[in-house]
């Protein structure tokens, strides 16, 4: 799906390297995370099982929902042991090891929050995501237009917002099984219009959802 040039990174030192400082931010605006919530509430379900994949300190989850357990992956134990909505989460590289240690169908959901660019196999971790969701399970990738630079891949890096949406469902369509993503785009309006205002401008909003089929 990719070519070899496509996956590469400027900077291909290991990426746990780079993740071993924890960076306690968040890396996009509220603008941007009112947004995901929301999509959240609509799309997840109470007491069912999350999977927070390529996580960090914190998952946007809706405050009043409940879950039956929230499984968290990241690349910096200390970001993780920081999420307050995690029940249990382990530390892998994506990029090294895609083979998630998870069961078969064991859960609800599937969330990839402002990460998707840094994954150089994505079809082999959506492969896994869908082993492990549950039929009819929902996955739900959302991104802006920040990044490491150095550590996005080529791909990601010389696209546009559009290509990169396109990307997205491409990386959807790679596995057998997944519903015709669903995209969600919210773009702000021009700096200039919004100075007009004396508003700032915000943060662009991406999301692609998918479900396994039944």
């Amino acid at each position: 799906m990719l070519r070899p040039e496509q996956r590469a990174k400027l900077d291909d030192t290991n990426d746990l390297d780079f993740y071993d400082t924890p960076r306690l931010v968040t890396h996009v605006d509220e603008g941007f995370i009112d947004r995901l919530t929301n999509l959240y509430q609509q799309e997840l379900q109470p007491d069912s099982r999350i999977l927070d994949l390529m996580s960090s300190w914190v998952s946007h989850l809706p405050a009043e929902m409940q879950f039956a357990h929230v499984e968290g992956h990241g690349m910096n134990e200390a970001e993780l042991a920081k999420n307050p909505r995690l029940d249990h989460y382990f530390v892998q590289n994506l990029n090294q090891n895609p083979k998630l240690p998870l069961d078969n169908a064991d859960f609800d959901a599937v969330l990839i929050t402002v990460s998707i660019q840094y994954l150089q196999y994505p079809e082999a971790v959506l492969s896994e995501i869908y082993r492990v969701l549950k039929p009819n399970g929902v996955v739900i990738i959302s991104f802006s237009n920040r990044m490491f630079y150095q550590k996005a891949i080529a791909a990601w890096r010389d696209g546009t917002d559009t290509d990169r949406v396109n990307l997205v469902r491409k990386y959807f369509q790679s596995v057998d099984g997944f519903s015709e993503p669903k995209v969600i785009v919210y773009q702000p309006p021009l700096p200039g219009f919004l100075q007009m205002l004396g508003l700032a401008g915000g943060d662009p909003f991406y999301a692609l959802s998918a479900r396994k089929s039944e």
